[in-house]
């Protein structure tokens, strides 16, 4: 029995960790906790606490004893939604326990309107904004986190995407008395208090990373209605993009880290459409056993669809932000200068 109970200890992600962590504060002391994350990272510990079943005492003890360690780690985990959260967290924690919880994680004192939408539905936030004046919506947009902001964008025609995107990388700051109206105006429709602090948004870089989430095809088309219009900041935002190709100039441990959270058939798929130096880089960071075999694995591929490809790289590549997000790699943008 101990064996097995070693083997399910070594089988806990990080998340399964913080969620066995959490269930075992306690609602108050969790709420805490909770307070001081963000949508995504709720959403990630959430669900992990809503699957915890049959945890065993020494799973507690090496969670504990993990956390004695590294306290004052932090983590940067996945999306989340509010009717999500109620639900997984009523699921977790029974639906007494969670009421309480659930109102001082989503209705909490530090929550302004725009952070409200952080916890919303990219369709939602993009009905919340349809028919605001195009500079609200690029502010809305760029406040977001790239990944939400590209699924938001997912939710317009061609035209408006091209509008928000071209405002957002105009957009530098944004007037004091400005956010704080948007706040007061969203906060109509959502509970929390106005903060005006951030005024500092949008940018080039900005546009680059929500570019970054955005689906292949939409991308592209996308990039060809910016380089219409203005050639040179087509330019600029590719050259602070993330792209596949541009793993050959992540650090050796990070290429290691990200082989580990990508499976054999999506890297097939995603190496097909890359230039050797990609492919070198992984084949360097492999095992010479596993290397040989990806080889094999490549040459025995007939012809594949690029959309495939595409899809394949895309999947790869979100996975790599998750993980510079979280710290855990670096990764630079093609002109080498940007860090992310």
């Amino acid at each position: 029995m101990s064996d097995n109970r070693a083997a399910a200890n070594a089988k806990l992600t990080r998340v399964d960790k913080a969620a066995i962590l959490l269930l075992s504060l306690g609602e108050s002391d969790a709420a805490q906790v909770l307070r001081h994350m963000g949508p995504k990272e709720v959403q990630r510990v959430g669900v992990a606490m809503a699957q915890m079943r049959n945890v065993h005492r020494e799973q507690v003890e090496q969670v504990m004893s993990e956390f004695v360690e590294i306290v004052g780690d932090q983590t940067s985990l996945g999306v989340g939604s509010d009717s999500y959260i109620r639900k997984m967290l009523t699921s977790a924690l029974g639906e007494d326990k969670a009421n309480g919880l659930i109102d001082r994680i989503l209705l909490g004192g530090n929550t302004s309107g725009l952070d409200s939408l952080k916890w919303m539905e990219p369709r939602a936030v993009a009905d919340v904004i349809r028919f605001e004046h195009p500079q609200i919506q690029a502010i809305v947009v760029a406040y977001l986190d790239p990944d939400q902001a590209g699924e938001v964008l997912g939710h317009f025609d061609q035209k408006a995407r091209l509008d928000i995107i071209l405002r957002v990388s105009s957009l530098n700051t944004v007037q004091p008395a400005a956010l704080k109206e948007l706040n007061q105006i969203l906060e109509k429709q959502f509970s929390g208090n106005s903060n005006a602090a951030r005024t500092s948004l949008g940018g080039i870089k900005r546009a680059a990373d929500i570019m970054n989430f955005l689906d292949s095809s939409m991308e592209s088309q996308l990039m060809d209605s910016i380089r219409d219009i203005d050639e040179d900041l087509s330019g600029q935002i590719e050259d602070l993009m993330f792209v596949f190709n541009n793993l050959a100039d992540v650090d050796d441990r990070g290429i290691q880290a990200l082989l580990r959270e990508v499976s054999s058939d999506v890297l097939v798929l995603a190496l097909k459409g890359s230039d050797e130096n990609v492919q070198e880089k992984i084949f360097k960071n492999m095992s010479k056993r596993a290397a040989e075999l990806l080889r094999d694995d490549l040459e025995a591929k007939g012809p594949v669809r690029v959309s495939d490809v595409e899809t394949a790289q895309k999947e790869i590549l979100t996975i790599a932000r998750r993980m510079a997000e979280a710290g855990e790699i670096v990764l630079g943008g093609k002109g080498g200068e940007e860090m992310i």
